[in-house]
């Protein structure tokens, strides 16, 4: 859907470099985790897709035609720094909005009514911005964007100001417009999110990408291969045995079950075969590392 390719971004006449020979390719139909500390680069990033700003060198497609002022309609942004007008009702933004990006009156009230009706808002239409929470607005903000039913969904930081229920409510309607065929990239600091909803991921840090891939395949670039172990039934001396065998660490005891980690570089049957000496084997499960531990290893690597 999107692909860049050597983007290089500079600010300050070239003293500040916001965007380093940066690469990604956004699959059709997928959300893309875009990553990194504040000052990282995804902000830049984002408004060189906007056409806000221009990179300074290198090439960004949609759907392998060279990005064009054209390709707009089919983008739909939301910013981390929201952008709506606080006394203007928000029947009258749902149309303003709706209309620069090229919807007519009928289609704008008909996408906006849908939405509503999805988002439970139906009774905000005349209320102006300034009487909504934090919330509300975001919830406003939402529609705005995803009205014009854009092939391009930008999300920078989309469940800042949610609670839980409602955070969950619009993490629900992005992965339903993702599963009707819109490509997401999705910039936030929330691990969660990425783990649970990302289908791929991209880090930068220090204006470089670092690391991309498939979430899976990333956090398994990241384990260390340990083994999470719960035994039950032990046999101290077998269990001595076992410790004087392998590197275990963090092992504590809880209602009769004993639990430990194991630094597996060896066959993980022969280490099986050894445990059910011990005792019953409760649960023999590799630790694969979370997005938090990932993002917080890598930045710190190349720092």
């Amino acid at each position: 859907m999107l692909k860049a390719e050597h983007i290089r971004k500079t600010y300050s006449a070239g003293k500040k470099i916001a965007l380093d020979d940066f690469s990604i390719h956004v699959p059709k139909g997928s959300i893309y985790g875009l990553l990194g500390p504040n000052g990282a680069g995804k902000t830049s990033f984002i408004r060189i897709i906007n056409q806000i700003t221009q990179a300074d060198s290198g090439s960004v497609s949609i759907n392998g035609q060279t990005l064009h002022p054209n390709h707009i309609k089919d983008i739909g942004y939301m910013p981390e720094e929201r952008g709506l007008y606080k006394n203007m009702s928000v029947g009258d933004q749902i149309l303003y909005f709706g209309e620069l990006k090229g919807m007519s009156k009928n289609e704008a009230l008909h996408e906006a009514k849908k939405w509503f009706e999805k988002l439970n808002i139906d009774q905000w239409w005349k209320k102006k911005l300034s009487e909504l929470s934090k919330g509300m607005a975001q919830k406003i903000q939402f529609v705005v964007t995803v009205l014009h039913r854009p092939h391009l969904l930008i999300l920078d930081e989309p469940f800042s100001g949610f609670d839980p229920v409602n955070a969950n409510l619009i993490k629900d309607q992005i992965i339903e417009l993702k599963n009707n065929g819109t490509t997401i990239i999705l910039s936030t600091h929330r691990m969660e999110s990425v783990e649970e909803m990302c289908d791929y991921v991209s880090l930068i840090n220090n204006s470089k990408k670092i690391i991309d891939g498939r979430v899976f395949d990333v956090r398994e670039k990241f384990k260390k291969n340990i083994f999470g172990i719960t035994l039950s039934e032990v046999n101290e001396d077998h269990l001595d045995t076992f410790k004087s065998k392998y590197n275990i660490v963090n092992i504590s005891s809880e209602n009769s079950l004993i639990n430990f980690d194991l630094k597996n570089e060896g066959d993980q049957n022969s280490i099986l075969s050894d445990l059910v000496k011990v005792g019953k084997v409760r649960s023999f499960q590799e630790k694969i590392p979370s997005m938090n531990e990932v993002f917080i290893n890598a930045v710190s690597n190349h720092s």
